[in-house]
């Protein structure tokens, strides 16, 4: 028989250790083995659901296929607001669609600007397919004949404005009678009678986009966890245009934004005038952006890396920019009402931080002192809380 002989820390006598005494112990050591790996298994799922789990609901618009009907926004606490009324309902969609369109996905928001909104139904042939909602007071050519929701909200508030839902934001239709959503498809496109719903989350994609205007500037991402490159620019920006949407919106603040553009005004509401920035898959591959290259009111950046895809994503051409209150808008509180609010500011000739400077119209070199912009994301919490 084989034994060991230990001493005993309590009492210093000593005891005799058997191979059965052993044998037991074996049998504990693999049985706390097996609750210890059990235990971290519990807690690193968590970690992984998280990970994989959608941000938190924010709002959805409804948007009731009624004429005479109200568009409503509700919060995630139960806080409802009307935001216009249906005017006219779409007689079809459009396709081809706008060429930046394809770089969305189906069942989303493809473009959030102030006189129009665009979901994507579907993509075909490698063209988008779109249904809009347009205000009343003003033609998106973008939109497409008798392809839109009429509303009676004006351009730049409501759902062009506050409420505005960000490019990829859900989109589904609830049919009349129905208990269930499904999502927006080419098969499932609302009828009268029915209801378009969207849906906003609580995307998060840092503070802010700082842009150096000059070939080869750096395009960075400023968050809580410090900084990161997101692209260079190829071609700076010099001048400004008469992009008609600037009408609606106020100097310094944006106009639009899609999978394929950041528009920002350049002048106050009223007046035209704007400029863009596009990414190179928009200016290398869309027929209509070739005069991209020759104009001065584009600017055009391209990734990181040199080669990857720009156009269609986070956070400069999906995910987060929308057009914000307009003067005398508010939303549930101080803080979604202020934080919404889309700015950009600038540097001339590397000075301090401005306000955008204030440029009507087209001058081809009206903006060619400015060596950076800074583009502020929005948010809806206190920055005490903000995660």
């Amino acid at each position: 028989m084989v034994f060991a002989l230990i001493a005993s820390a309590k009492n210093k006598k000593l005891k005799i250790i058997t191979k059965s005494d052993l044998h037991k112990a074996k049998i504990t050591i693999q049985s706390v083995a097996l609750v210890v790996v059990f235990i971290l298994l519990v807690a690193i799922t968590p970690i992984e659901a998280l990970a994989n789990e959608e941000p938190p609901f924010l709002y959805t618009i409804r948007v009731p296929f009624n004429v005479s009907e109200d568009i409503t926004a509700e919060t995630a606490d139960g806080f409802v607001v009307s935001i216009g009324k249906i005017k006219a309902l779409p007689q079809t969609t459009r396709w081809p669609s706008y060429s930046a369109s394809a770089w969305g996905k189906p069942g989303e928001v493809c473009a959030s600007a102030v006189n129009a909104l665009h979901m994507l139904v579907s993509i075909e042939k490698e063209k988008g397919r779109t249904l809009s909602i347009i205000p009343s007071e003003t033609i998106a050519p973008a939109a497409g004949a008798g392809a839109s929701v009429v509303v009676t909200s004006q351009a730049g508030t409501g759902i062009f404005g506050a409420w505005a839902p960000p490019v990829g934001s859900k989109i589904g239709v609830l049919k009349k009678d129905a208990k269930e959503i499904h999502p927006m498809s080419i098969n499932n496109l609302p009828k009268k009678g029915d209801t378009l719903i969207i849906t906003v989350l609580k995307e998060t994609y840092g503070y802010m986009a700082e842009i150096e205007n000059r070939p080869g500037g750096r395009v960075i991402e400023w968050s809580k966890n410090g900084y990161r490159l997101i692209g260079r620019v190829i071609r700076p920006l010099a001048g400004t245009g008469r992009f008609d949407g600037t009408l609606f919106q106020k100097t310094g603040a944006l106009r639009a934004n899609h999978c394929g553009v950041i528009d920002f005004s350049s002048s106050p509401r009223g007046v035209i005038g704007g400029f863009q920035i596009i990414p190179w898959d928009h200016a290398l591959s869309s027929k209509e952006m070739q005069g991209s290259w020759d104009m001065t009111q584009w600017m055009i950046i391209g990734p990181a890396d040199g080669k990857s895809m720009m156009g269609g994503t986070a956070p400069l051409f999906k995910g987060i920019l929308t057009p914000g209150p307009s003067e005398g808008e508010s939303l549930w509180d101080i803080w979604s009402t202020y934080g919404k609010k889309s700015l950009i500011l600038a540097r001339v000739n590397g000075g301090a931080w401005q306000k955008f400077p204030e440029v009507s119209g087209r001058n081809d070199f009206a903006l060619k002192e400015i060596t950076h912009l800074k583009i502020y994301f929005p948010f809806t919490d206190e920055p005490a809380v903000y995660k």
